[in-house]
């Protein structure tokens, strides 16, 4: 396949619902989307996000039960949990600035721990961030490489987190279907104008 360079991923990505069940992604472009989703970025590297690859047809099965039985949780080749540990940024954080000079290590480290500590709102606030750019990352690497991709928020998140063993102190984002599609998205359903929605400097 030719992949798309970045613009025209973006322009053309679309949420799409209908994949064909029996395409088999392989199991490289699996790793290569999850390897460039490790690449996205997290604030002070704390890389909070957790992704469960659910391939198990069971498993599948319930949560497509939980997601008030959408054809995608189960046709789709690849269906990812996007969840993310709210505790990251205080379980050994000096392992994520390993390779930085003891003294960058130490000010990061010190830094992390004052901006996380007490503040259950930022840890969720910066779960729920690090789960957006992370599933962005998957859909336009996946259109990219040929495929077509939907993120889902329509689920029940008390029945997904059982169903998936979700740990303490962990939070579902949300869920990003990949796979090859049957039917394309429907047309756009109609763009606000930049003016509506881009602010200079400050809100009137």
């Amino acid at each position: 396949m030719t992949p798309l360079d970045t613009l025209s991923a973006i322009e053309q990505r679309r949420s799409v619902k209908h994949y064909d069940p029996a395409f088999v992604m392989p199991d490289d472009h699996k790793q290569r989307l999850l390897s460039l989703a490790l690449l996205s970025p997290s604030s002070f590297n704390i890389q909070n996000w957790r992704f469960v690859v659910v391939d198990d047809p069971e498993i599948r099965q319930k949560l497509k039960a939980a997601a008030w039985n959408q054809d995608q949780v189960t046709d789709a080749s690849l269906l990812i949990v996007l969840c993310a540990n709210l505790n990251s940024w205080a379980e050994q954080p000096e392992r994520y600035w390993q390779t930085a000079p003891e003294e960058v290590r130490h000010f990061l480290v010190t830094a992390i721990t004052n901006f996380y500590a007490d503040k259950p709102q930022t840890q969720r606030d910066e779960a729920m961030r690090s789960c957006g750019i992370a599933a962005q990352t998957l859909m336009l690497a996946a259109k990219s490489m040929g495929y077509d991709a939907c993120p889902m928020v329509g689920f029940d998140p008390e029945a997904v987190a059982r169903i998936i063993r979700l740990p303490e102190n962990h939070v579902i984002g949300l869920m990003v279907a990949i796979g090859k599609a049957v039917q394309p998205a429907r047309p756009r359903g109609g763009q606000l104008p930049m003016d509506d929605v881009v602010i200079h400097n400050q809100f009137p």
